[in-house]
């Protein structure tokens, strides 16, 4: 298995990035992927994970296939 790191700040710029387009774009997703396997992750930035997934399952946020939301 490829062992995946998560960049400092990038759960706090992907929820300003889904809060300003409202939708989760695809390297968003990687992003979270990457975020629910580190052990390491406050409990802040967890909180953070859990209100975009829920926003997706609750229909507030759109997910679209595309890298970036500027298309």
């Amino acid at each position: 298995m490829i062992p995946l790191q998560l960049l400092p700040g990038a759960i706090s710029e992907i929820l300003a990035s889904v809060t300003d387009t409202g939708v989760l774009t695809l390297a968003d997703r990687y992003g979270l992927m990457a975020a629910s396997f580190d052990e390491s992750l406050n409990e802040e930035d967890r909180g953070c994970v859990n209100r975009l997934l829920r926003s997706v399952l609750r229909g507030r946020v759109k997910m679209v296939n595309e890298l970036s939301a500027a298309f």
